[in-house]
């Protein structure tokens, strides 16, 4: 399963346990807040200064290699 830049984080982090630590990776330390929940992968990527189209490609190639 892909992942896109409007799934919100707490979809992502139910599709792989491979997601969580490479949003980590990335400075998304704030996974467990309940906020962030219901945030898109977008919205946390722009409050982080995180390229998300990056970090999508980065994400989506690390599922396709699992």
């Amino acid at each position: 399963m892909a992942i896109s830049k409007d799934m919100k984080i707490g979809e992502l982090l139910q599709v792989s346990e491979l997601v969580a630590p490479c949003l980590l990776r990335a400075g998304m330390h704030c996974l467990g807040c309940p906020a962030s929940q219901a945030e898109t992968l977008e919205e946390a990527c722009m409050v982080h200064g995180i390229d998300c189209d990056t970090l999508v490609a980065q994400i989506n190639e690390i599922l396709a290699g699992k």
